[in-house]
């Protein structure tokens, strides 16, 4: 079985870390994405298209995705079949305590559109600004003094064994549809390989993840909309959505919250939540 990566250092703790879920008779195939080459490539697909095109051509048999990087919409004849356990879905703020703490000017660093919009949004007084690269060369800039923090997601930080970089979980944001959760991914109609991963999968991470995307595909948002979108499932079976919409200068935003019992449709209730957004003026929000 062969699974296709991207080769960045998380990337691939995070392929092998399927590889091992799997068993033997295991493969990692390194591709270079889009992304890897223009960072600034202004559309979602630029992590994921290069792997999605050598599954859908038989180069590969799995895909191994961030499903935060899966665009709400999936590439034709390409199929999310497993989802594991979950990580932790929280953004972490690097070189403080808390967004509180923070002096009145102080720089902030970030290449999210929603995590900026939801900051400005708390803290008019931040400096917010760009922040790109891999998980080390961000932390390495903060090392440097070019910000006084920066937030990367917490998950990756763990998965990396970096966990202690982070000085504060921001509850206060809305995470990324699938932040913190892996989409592993094979043809749709590979029904054998399909069968061989159902093992990893997570319902209730599946179930939550399917849920956000809703939230996603409902507002028609994109990587250059400020959205974010949060399901978590209750020991009573209920799912609570929590969905995010603003402007990426902070200055007009809107969120919501729905709870379902039980949790049954998880994307009746992604959608539900982003249609009553919508309904309150998400779209003008986001600039449509």
């Amino acid at each position: 079985m062969r699974i296709g990566t991207r080769g960045s250092p998380l990337a691939l703790v995070q392929a092998r870390s399927v590889a091992e879920a799997i068993g033997a008779g295991v493969e990692i195939v390194e591709i270079t994405t889009t992304g890897d080459r223009n960072r600034a490539a202004p559309d979602k697909e630029r992590w994921v298209r290069e792997l999605d095109r050598a599954l859908v051509d038989g180069e590969i048999d799995v895909a191994v995705h961030s499903a935060k990087d899966v665009p709400a919409v999936l590439a034709p004849g390409v199929a999310i079949v497993a989802v594991p356990p979950r990580a932790s879905a929280l953004d972490a703020l690097c070189g403080a305590q808390s967004l509180a703490s923070l002096p009145a000017g102080a720089r902030v660093g970030t290449s999210s559109l929603r995590r900026a919009a939801q900051i400005r949004a708390l803290r008019e007084d931040l400096e917010v600004l760009d922040v790109r690269g891999n998980i080390g060369t961000r932390l390495g800039r903060l090392r440097d003094g070019g910000y006084e923090a920066i937030v990367l997601a917490l998950a990756g930080l763990e998965r990396m064994g970096l966990g202690d970089e982070a000085g504060a979980s921001l509850v206060e944001l809305v995470p990324a549809a699938g932040q913190g959760a892996l989409a592993v991914c094979a043809r749709a109609d590979d029904q054998a390989t399909g069968g061989r991963l159902a093992a990893l999968d997570d319902a209730g991470a599946h179930a939550c993840l399917r849920a956000e995307r809703a939230v996603v595909r409902t507002l028609e948002a994109d990587c250059h909309s400020p959205v974010g979108a949060h399901a978590v499932l209750g020991a009573d079976g209920a799912m609570t959505v929590t969905a995010f919409a603003g402007r990426a200068d902070g200055s007009a935003w809107l969120r919501d919250e729905l709870t379902r019992m039980p949790a049954g449709d998880p994307e009746r209730i992604g959608r539900e939540v982003a249609e009553r957004m919508l309904g309150a003026g998400a779209a003008e929000v986001l600039g449509r």
